[in-house]
């Protein structure tokens, strides 16, 4: 498991003064990008030299808690399953002062070409790090 934290801005809430919905699925992403940084040439290398994506093919979100502006956001990022070309990412969210789950994220990405936006096979440095931070089965 990888963890990254960051605050809740104030551009992140809503008028309710809760984070709105789709903001979850950013605060995924740039989890995302710091999973990968053990990735040659980092997660930008791997994009912008390389050029192999991870696109979104699915994404399952349970909200639990909500979370405020001024909150930390600690993220724990896993990966659920490999595939030959694909995977799934597990992010769970948490408030970091008093620990509950905010929310739970389940993201599964393909590997791709971005040259021939195809599918591609997986990388083994994206493999061995997806491996590395495996969780059950």
């Amino acid at each position: 498991m990888i963890v990254y934290e960051r605050p809740i801005r104030f551009e992140d809430v809503d008028a309710a003064g809760i984070v709105f919905f789709a903001r979850y699925l950013t605060y995924a992403h740039e989890a995302m990008e710091h999973f990968f940084e053990a990735a040659d040439g980092r997660y930008v290398g791997l994009i912008t030299e390389r050029r192999i994506g991870l696109p979104a093919v699915r994404v399952e979100v349970d909200y639990r808690a909500p979370l405020r502006y001024g909150d930390v956001l600690r993220i724990e990022t896993s990966c659920e399953k490999i595939g030959n070309k694909s995977a799934v990412l597990l992010y769970r969210m948490f408030r970091a002062n008093d620990s509950v789950l905010a929310a739970e994220i389940r993201h599964t990405v393909v590997t791709t070409s971005l040259v021939a936006l195809k599918s591609c096979e997986m990388p083994e440095d994206v493999r061995r790090q997806l491996e590395a931070h495996r969780v059950g089965e």
